[in-house]
């Protein structure tokens, strides 16, 4: 699945190159991708009893006269071939192109407890010199990490957060 939908993303970055029309295709496929991440909406396309025009259908009354012509193109192709679960995934996989394409990435931050400007700010500047991009901040709270943020940004996984701190700390004193 990967594959196919690296295919399709391919293809669409290069048409939004050709265009000119990065930065709209950027905004709408965030905003798609974002929309059908929905279970609700992925329950409606996958369904396979539900015939490709009424997902058609379906996609057209939720985004039409609100994307590219390509991105709806694109929503044909994959539902009349039922392709409808690599919408999510290609959708993903463009965003990260025209991100890379602007020497841009988005960096997943999860943290106890929402943080406030400083700590957005200095986590993205030291993100943004280490990865010697601009980096934006998706920030998710989770009351289960106790305390310091985790980050998954461009494959990278960097853990701050006190349990993994105390889990190493309680491994290291049983080695002795």
């Amino acid at each position: 699945m990967e594959r196919l939908s690296s295919l399709y993303a391919s293809a669409l970055f290069d048409l939004a190159l050709q265009k000119g029309v990065t930065d709209e295709i950027l905004d709408q496929a965030t905003m798609i991708r974002d929309s059908l991440s929905d279970p609700d909406c992925r329950r409606i396309l996958t369904h396979p009893h539900i015939s490709p025009a009424e997902k058609q259908a379906f996609l057209d009354k939720a985004f039409a006269g609100h994307i590219h012509e390509d991105l709806r193109s694109f929503f044909i192709l994959v539902t009349e071939k039922n392709r409808e679960e690599f919408l999510v995934p290609t959708l993903t996989a463009l965003i990260h192109l025209i991100e890379r394409h602007r020497n841009k990435t988005t960096a997943e931050v999860m943290s106890a407890s929402v943080l406030d400007d400083s700590q957005t700010a200095s986590i993205k500047e030291i993100l943004s010199k280490k990865l010697n991009k601009d980096v934006q901040l998706s920030l998710k709270v989770d009351p289960t990490v106790i305390g310091g943020p985790h980050i998954y940004v461009d494959g990278y996984y960097i853990d701050w957060t006190v349990r993994t701190r105390l889990r190493d700390l309680t491994a290291h004193m049983k080695e002795g």
